[in-house]
C-alpha cells in the first residue's frame, strides 16, 4: 500500500482488531451468523495483512498470487452462498474479496521501488482508475448505509413532538451484537476506502 507508514499501520491495526472479533463472534450464534463471522474476520485479517507498510506481502508477486487464491476462492464461496440461501450480506463479502484480489495484484503490477513521482510524495497510481473509482463508489455508499443503521432514529410522539426515543425514559443502552458487526463491517468498508484511496 502506497502512503505515509502511520495510515498503515493504523489500518493493521484496526482490521486486525476487527478481524479478532470477528473470530471470536464465530464461536455463537446460527450457522448464518457463523459463516458471516468466518468472512468479515477472513476480510478484516485479509486487509490487514495488505496493508502493512513495510516488507508487504501483497506486493510481490507470490504475495499477490496468494492473495488472489485465497481471496478468488473467498468471493467465489460467497457468490454461491448468497445465490443459493440468498444472504445479502454476502454479496457483500464477495465484492469485498475481489476488491482484496484487485488490489493485490495491482500493487503487485506497479513499479518497484519507492512509488514516488520526481516532483515529491505523488505516486503512480495503481490498477484502472475506472474500477477503483467504481469499488470508491461502492465502499462509500456501504459506509452511509451502514452508519444510518447505527444513529439512532428519532421516535414519533403523539401530535407533531420530537425527541429521541433511546435517551429520555430508558436512558442510554447497550449496543447489541447486530450492531457491533455493523460497526466492524463499518470500520471495514472504511478501511477498504483508505486502502483504494492509497492504491
Amino acid at each position: 500500500m502506497h502512503g505515509p507508514p502511520l495510515v498503515g499501520w493504523l489500518l493493521v491495526v484496526l482490521c486486525t482488531a476487527t478481524g479478532v472479533y470477528c473470530l471470536l463472534g464465530m464461536r455463537a450464534g446460527a450457522a448464518g451468523e457463523r459463516r458471516a463471522a468466518g468472512g468479515d474476520a477472513l476480510m478484516g485479517l485479509g486487509m490487514a495483512a495488505m496493508a502493512l507498510p513495510a516488507g508487504m506481502p501483497a506486493a510481490t508477486s507470490w504475495g499477490a498470487m496468494l492473495f488472489a487464491v485465497v481471496f478468488g476462492a473467498a468471493g467465489g464461496r460467497a457468490l454461491v452462498m448468497a445465490r443459493r440461501r440468498a444472504e445479502g450480506h454476502q454479496l457483500h463479502h464477495a465484492v469485498g474479496a475481489l476488491a482484496m484480489v484487485y488490489m493485490a495484484l495491482a500493487m503487485a503490477g506497479a513499479p518497484s521501488g519507492d512509488h514516488a513521482m520526481q516532483g515529491g510524495s505523488m505516486h503512480e497510481p495503481a490498477g484502472t482508475p475506472l474500477l477503483t473509482g467504481l469499488l470508491l463508489v461502492y465502499f462509500a455508499v456501504y459506509a452511509v448505509r451502514a452508519t444510518a443503521r447505527l444513529v439512532p432514529v428519532p421516535a414519533a410522539v403523539a401530535a407533531g413532538e420530537g425527541s429521541w426515543a433511546c435517551g429520555a425514559a430508558r436512558g442510554p443502552q447497550r449496543p447489541g451484537r447486530r450492531e457491533l458487526t455493523t460497526a466492524c463491517r463499518l470500520s471495514m468498508a472504511i478501511g477498504m476506502l483508505a486502502m483504494l484511496l492509497t492504491l
